[in-house]
């Protein structure tokens, strides 16, 4: 028997789901047919490298963090594990603005809680009183409510308004493009809450755990000059590893350019399969297993006829936008010691950061160019994302003509709009997530859903959630 398997999505998370799905049949002796339908024409989802004039350019996501394994297990998988290259040793200070003017991250942070007092209290970033309020955190008592709560709220409570204006905001709401005030703690960072009731302090609790954290061993295969970067890609770019799953399924249907439109539950005994996924163009793939890794709203509008998605409803995106500007270093008159800076939204400026790519990544540019890339749109502020080219080439460049004194005109501008593209994990998200997968598997038995709208946005996680979901399903062959 062969079970016939439809995965919606040809992002990471659907080529992870299928890449583990086809190994983990194989290792079982199991046949199974596998196929991946995608709205677009070329597999990757938001990984999109483009190479050009020697610049290796990312339109989507730029790097990962290299603690985290699951992609770097997939890269050995993939055996393209010596394709990772690791960022520049002399382009890792970041900057935060603050009134008009970049200041260092002060040393000793971790996710934007001090954990050396000696530094944080010498920092230019914060007031005396805001330095002050947030080290109330260390005499407060544990007031950790029961269940979730806002990742904003959480953070004002405990290490005061100030530094989650002008450090917590733009890091953490960055990662996410998100609003703070809106973002659950439980699905974002929940090792805060964690420190909160552990130690009944958030920067007690951080500075324990990083005092007592084991050394994360980097794994044996990773060749040793990248064992001590905190942040990884590929040398040439992400696409390598789009690329090297393409190789690997091979033998795995594909539907480019196909939209789902239907999934038809069938009954009886003598039906042929469970369901029958009905593409736009008319064509009929049977499925005994379907996986569904689109975007919430998308996975929202295919299975509402069929089961309750509040959940699924529940779950807002925000559109954003990357700017990448490429200069002549002899007209840049510029050097910079860091690997970009934040912009807070109290800065009035419509660039919520920019990286210093070819100083931190320095496979990215030739020796004699420049590289930039600066990030447009956020929760509140979406409609600068979405400005016509002109216009939004125009106010990035004054941006960074303001921020860094420059008078520089780009060779080129490359602009990449990444509509509805960033999931805001809801206060309660993970109980909303485990509510619609019970539901999915009582009465939608073999629909599956995952992806970045569940169970994090960074590429590991994207990478983490589809082997899961491969294993749920293979243990279901």
């Amino acid at each position: 028997m062969i079970d016939r398997i439809v995965v919606i999505g040809g992002g990471i998370s659907g080529l992870s789901s299928a890449f583990y799905l086809q190994r983990e049949a194989e290792r079982q002796g199991k046949k199974v047919q596998l196929t991946i339908v995608d709205g677009a024409p070329d597999l990757g989802g938001k990984i999109n490298t483009l190479q050009r004039d020697g610049f290796v350019i990312e339109r989507g996501p730029d790097s990962f963090l290299a603690r985290k394994l699951p992609i770097l297990e997939l890269a050995k998988d993939l055996g393209i594990e010596n394709e990772l290259t690791a960022q520049n040793e002399n382009g890792k200070t970041s900057y935060i603005m603050r009134d008009g003017k970049l200041h260092p991250m002060p040393k000793g942070m971790v996710l934007g809680i001090p954990t050396n007092l000696d530094t944080f209290m010498q920092t230019t970033l914060l007031s005396e009183e805001g330095k002050a309020r947030s080290l109330q955190d260390l005499e407060m008592a544990g007031a950790a409510p029961e269940g979730d709560e806002s990742l904003g709220d959480f953070l004002s409570r405990r290490i005061g308004p100030e530094i989650v204006k002008h450090i917590s905001e733009p890091l953490l709401a960055g990662i996410y493009a998100g609003d703070l005030s809106k973002l659950s703690i439980q699905a974002t960072f929940p090792q805060f809450a964690e420190a909160e009731r552990q130690y009944g302090s958030l920067i007690r609790g951080t500075q324990l755990k990083q005092q007592n954290k084991a050394p994360q061993q980097a794994p044996d295969y990773l060749p040793d000059e990248l064992k001590n970067s905190v942040f990884l890609s590929f040398k040439q770019g992400l696409s390598t590893m789009v690329h090297a799953l393409d190789q690997a399924l091979q033998s795995v249907n594909r539907r480019m350019g196909e939209t789902v439109v239907e999934i038809k539950p069938l009954e009886g005994e003598d039906a042929a399969a469970r369901y029958e996924v009905v593409l736009e163009s008319g064509e009929v793939l049977p499925a005994d297993h379907v996986l569904v890794t689109i975007p919430a709203f998308n996975a929202a509008d295919l299975l509402e006829p069929l089961v309750d998605v509040t959940e699924l409803r529940a779950i807002q995106y925000v559109s954003v936008a990357n700017v990448v500007m490429a200069f002549e270093k002899s007209t840049f008159d510029k050097t910079f010691d860091g690997s970009g800076f934040l912009v807070p939204r109290s800065e009035g400026l419509r660039i919520t950061a920019c990286t210093w790519t070819s100083n931190k990544w320095l496979h990215t540019s030739p020796d004699d160019k420049v590289l930039l890339r600066c990030y447009v749109g956020r929760a509140g502020d979406e409609q600068s994302a979405m400005l016509p080219d002109e216009e939004l080439k125009k106010a990035v460049l004054e941006d960074i003509q303001k921020v860094l004194g420059i008078d520089a005109v780009p060779i080129f501008t490359q602009i990449t709009r990444l509509p509805r593209s960033m999931p805001q994990y809801p206060v309660g998200h993970l109980d909303n997530t485990a509510r619609l997968r019970k539901r999915l598997s009582e009465e939608l038995p073999g629909v599956y859903v995952t992806g970045a709208a569940f169970g994090g946005v960074g590429l590991p996680d994207c990478i983490r959630s589809g082997k899961e979901a491969a294993h749920e399903i293979a243990e279901s062959l």
